[in-house]
């Protein structure tokens, strides 16, 4: 006699961030990239701890293998946007500082720190020392006098006091950071490096962007657009906001739902080389006027111009003002 043996039923839930695992990973034929409402969703899940250390894992390696979108970075950036209050400050500049130097010094500090004296509000925010080979802005921050604010409540007294105020990424958007620190781990960069930049949280006029990838840059315009965001992105020098003064530089930016580029001619024709050694003493003493640098010269006016020009200023009366402030700047 013939017996059979039933086996109970029992059903799986598939975990809900896996569909977006296999839109990224289904292979050759079968993969695709996120729509922007798609990344934000993906994005919101991850910042609300909705997903698995192996799925987290398997997102962003897929995502560096195909290159984030446009579509992708601004959702991403509209979900953070979302998941983080802020206090409503305005702001002129927003300016990310993420890269870290390690051939020239960040004269871009010296730059913001004048503009800030001509009256123009400036919030900086990045992600604390990543590699010990470069010099990074918050190791500058007490020597120069700029605050390096634990919270949104001290960026607002910071700016109303000094027009210029730098935040931790740690400090208001913690999950990001760790996803950060996960290139320590995964050993390359994640799009989390590529987001940090699009972040602008508190919807400054203008948000100065330095995008070293030239295919990256054109990514990082798009999705300026995207968001509504007024912007410009250059390849600056380290990878920090900081033009090359012997170098032609290409701007590409956003303003008024638009895209425009525009090209700046080298300032020298000889090219300026990098210092030995990187001392941060010695930025302090160009600041101080103790010291003249010709990179130092021609590098903090024209960031500043860069400024100016992403606030509306045409490029010629913006260097004209630039080299201005630089002139008479009495420490």
């Amino acid at each position: 006699m013939n017996s059979s043996i039933i086996l109970p039923c029992t059903t799986i839930n598939e975990h809900p961030f896996a569909e977006f695992i296999r839109i990224l990973g289904k292979g050759k034929n079968g993969a695709r990239h996120l729509t922007q409402n798609e990344a934000e969703v993906a994005m919101s899940m991850i910042l609300n701890n909705k997903v698995t250390d192996v799925q987290l894992g398997a997102f962003l390696m897929l995502l560096r293998y195909q290159e984030e979108t446009a579509e992708e970075l601004a959702g991403f950036a509209n979900a953070t946007r979302q998941y983080t209050t802020t206090p409503d400050i305005k702001i002129d500049i927003d300016w990310p500082s993420y890269a870290g130097k390690k051939r020239h010094y960040p004269w871009y500090l010296l730059a913001a720190k004048l503009l800030a004296k001509q009256g123009i509000k400036v919030l900086m925010h990045g992600a604390g020392q990543h590699a010990s080979e470069r010099l990074f802005t918050e190791q500058f921050l007490t020597a120069l006098g700029i605050n390096d604010c634990q919270n949104w409540q001290e960026v607002k007294q910071s700016i109303n006091e000094q027009n210029i105020a730098f935040i931790g990424l740690r400090q208001w958007l913690a999950k990001l950071q760790q996803l950060i620190d996960l290139r320590q781990i995964l050993g390359v960069r994640s799009p989390i490096h590529s987001l940090a930049r699009l972040l602008n949280p508190l919807r400054a006029r203008c948000s100065l962007q330095s995008v070293f990838h030239p295919n990256y840059q054109a990514i990082h315009q798009q999705a300026s657009l995207l968001l509504g965001d007024t912007s410009i992105i250059i390849k600056g020098e380290g990878g920090e906001t900081e033009v090359r003064p012997d170098n032609i530089c290409i701007l590409l930016g956003t303003a008024q739902g638009q895209l425009w580029e525009e090209e700046w001619p080298a300032l020298t024709n000889h090219r300026l080389l990098k210092p030995a050694l990187l001392e941060p003493d010695y930025l302090l003493a160009v600041w101080q006027k103790k010291v003249n640098d010709e990179y130092a010269d021609l590098a903090i006016p024209a960031t500043i111009a860069l400024a100016l020009k992403g606030l509306g200023i045409a490029r010629r009366e913006a260097f004209l003002e630039a080299n201005k402030i630089w002139e008479l700047h009495i420490r």
